[in-house]
């Protein structure tokens, strides 16, 4: 599944989290696949379901 960036940057300055927004912003595309960078997102403890706009058209 592809993602953009802007949502877990979103997620992690919500959780306060804003060094580490920085750095993903740095490291990752503005689209990111949630299959290849999901031991980054575990580590980020972010579920990728968690990730998906319900309102996105599919």
């Amino acid at each position: 599944m592809i993602i953009d960036k802007s949502k877990i940057l979103e997620i992690l300055r919500r959780r306060g989290q804003d060094a580490r927004a920085e750095w993903v912003d740095r490291q990752l595309p503005d689209r990111v696949d949630t299959y290849d960078n999901a031991g980054l997102l575990a580590t980020l403890n972010l579920d990728p379901a968690d990730l998906v706009d319900v309102d996105a058209p599919p």
